[in-house]
């Protein structure tokens, strides 16, 4: 304990301005005392402002003081220094290059522990215990030490700016104010201060609220992942156990055809080896005969000759030789080519449904797809060749241009298929669509159905059966008397929009959306739905006027041109 009130009388004893014991020290007017070279360096510096002031207390002096030696305080310091009591600050405590240091320590400077806006200075932890103690600091604001005081000060009028210009969106002194900013708005910086915080805290609440909603959009990007990680795994483990079934009855199809073919084989070697050895057995009973007959036509004696001849010259009868038939050498040949035929047949298959197969893949959709399309040119990016299949063609329908183009005609001679529509003047894509999709129709004449329909649509029976848009199973507009009509379900719904003879769809399968576009020099949304479609679809097209006729453009190859869009009949 008595060392530690050693302690304190030494620091009683220190300078404020240098934090060291008093060299050569000086009691200044105001009654605080310091080193005699450290007080003079601090009036030096306020020589030109004509004030000189306390460090501690801020109390002023006109003219500067006469400094004299204090004797009684430099003999109690040299005794201090006698009782090795003494201590320099730790090395941490000192201001290093990225700190900010104490204003008033001289020689090696502390750290700063707290800045004055008021003042413009930092202050140690020392030197800042006047800002506490005095009520002259009461009203003085500290903040966190900063670099940055010098900001505070006008450049122009070297005065703190207190002020906020609100027209030229600055802050300024108040001479500013009354000086060029003069006529604008100025507020104080606190009142500003007080705003901006207000928005500040409504700036901070979106921020909060944005995050939260992208927490929320992040948690549903994972449940998509980890939905996207199960769909594809469920995929590939049916997709195998289908293609494993496929293998599986290919291989029992190959093993039926081997075990038929061997026991037909087995059938038919054993019936010839019967017949074979009939005729051997023939052949022995002939040369047996023949011998005998040899034997007999060597007999001298005439009387036994003849005695002899009615037993030996009649021969058994003969294998008819009528049956046995050489034939080409084909013999099996025709179950190769039965095969063959089931192979190309396969193949086929395959080719056929294996585009579609990878387009499915490739048309899966998540939430991170690409916004719905906004121009023409965005919407091509989705374009799709269309192509009709002849076997779901009315009868008064002809195909042309590549299956692209369809015009009513007389009745045509079709075979008959159970995909053919025999009531309604419609024909359906070959392609199944899903994913996105972008297709355009022309046509000529009125009378033209433009529409979308479930593979499974009824072929045959009454209009609301398989009639596009008379049913749950199609979407259609139509454009007849010069006016568009949409209908789903027998639901009418009359469209407005400009008139034209060429219509774009766009198809988003996944999101559920159906559009109809005029397409002119410019495009046009007619008609949107938004549903959800339950299977894959195709396009369609139907009519209720002879002669009309329409054609899926090729948008891949087209483009908007200054003058228009060409014809593409």
């Amino acid at each position: 304990m008595a060392q530690k009130g050693v302690q304190l009388d030494r620091e009683k004893f220190c300078c404020s301005i240098c934090l060291d014991l008093l060299k050569d020290p000086v009691a200044i007017p105001c009654g605080h005392s310091y080193c005699m070279n450290c007080i003079k360096s601090f009036w030096d510096v306020e020589d030109e402002k004509k004030i000189h002031s306390c460090p501690q207390c801020r109390q002023t002096f006109t003219p500067r003081p006469v400094l004299l030696k204090n004797t009684m305080l430099a003999d109690l310091v040299e005794e201090l220094k006698k009782t090795g009591l003494e201590a320099a600050p730790a090395d941490h405590c000192y201001a290093g290059p990225e700190d900010v240091a104490c204003d008033v320590c001289t020689g090696r400077k502390l750290k700063a522990l707290k800045s004055c806006l008021v003042c413009l200075v930092s202050y140690c932890e020392k030197h800042l215990q006047p800002h506490f103690e005095s009520p002259a600091f009461q009203n003085h604001t500290l903040v966190e030490p900063s670099k940055k005081l010098q900001e505070n000060i006008c450049s122009r009028h070297d005065e703190v700016m207190k002020m906020f210009c609100r027209t030229d969106q600055q802050s300024i002194c108040y001479l500013c104010s009354v000086d060029e900013h003069k006529g604008h708005v100025t507020v104080s910086a606190a009142a500003e201060r007080t705003e901006r915080q207000r928005e500040l805290k409504v700036s901070r609440q979106n921020i909060q609220q944005r995050i939260l909603d992208r927490q929320k959009d992040v948690k549903v990007l994972q449940q998509e992942v980890e939905a996207i990680n199960g769909s594809a795994d469920k995929a590939v483990e049916d997709s195998e156990k289908i293609f494993t079934e496929l293998i599986r009855l290919m291989e029992k199809r190959r093993s039926d055809v081997k075990r038929q073919l061997r026991s037909q084989q087995d059938t038919e070697v054993s019936r010839v080896k019967e017949l074979q050895e009939k005729l051997e057995q023939e052949i022995t009973e002939l040369k047996r005969k023949d011998a005998e007959l040899k034997q007999l036509s060597h007999t001298e004696d005439h009387t036994q000759f003849l005695h002899n001849y009615p037993s030996v010259s009649a021969l058994s009868e003969s294998t008819d030789s009528s049956s046995i038939k050489i034939r080409p050498l084909r013999y099996f040949e025709d179950v190769t080519a039965a095969v063959s035929e089931v192979r190309d047949k396969l193949q086929d298959v395959l080719t056929e449904t294996w585009t579609n197969i990878l387009k499915t893949v490739t048309d899966v959709d998540v939430l991170l797809s690409e916004p719905e399309p906004k121009t023409r040119a965005d919407f091509l990016k989705y374009s799709r060749e269309i192509k009709l299949d002849p076997n779901t063609a009315h009868t008064w329908l002809i195909l042309s241009e590549g299956n692209r183009k369809v015009t009513v005609m007389e009745e045509q001679y079709y075979s008959h298929h159970p995909d053919r529509f025999t009531e309604c003047w419609q024909v359906l894509s070959r392609e199944s669509l899903t994913g996105r999709c972008y297709w355009e129709v022309e046509w000529r004449r009125g009378g033209v159905y433009v529409a979308v329909a479930y593979k499974n649509i009824s072929r045959a029976g009454s209009w609301d059966e398989c009639g596009f848009g008379r049913n749950d199973k199609s979407w259609m507009l139509n454009y007849q008397n010069h006016r568009y009509n949409f209908c789903y379900n027998k639901v009418q719904t009359p469209v407005s929009g400009p008139r034209s003879s060429r219509v774009g769809v766009y198809l988003d399968h996944r999101a559920g959306i159906l559009s109809f576009y005029s397409i002119s020099e410019t495009m046009t949304l007619l008609h949107r739905v938004q549903t959800t479609f339950t299977q894959p679809l195709c396009a369609g097209l139907g009519f209720s006027c002879y002669g009309a006729t329409a054609k899926f453009c090729q948008t891949v190859r087209s483009h908007f041109r200054d003058s228009g869009l060409n014809s593409v009949f």
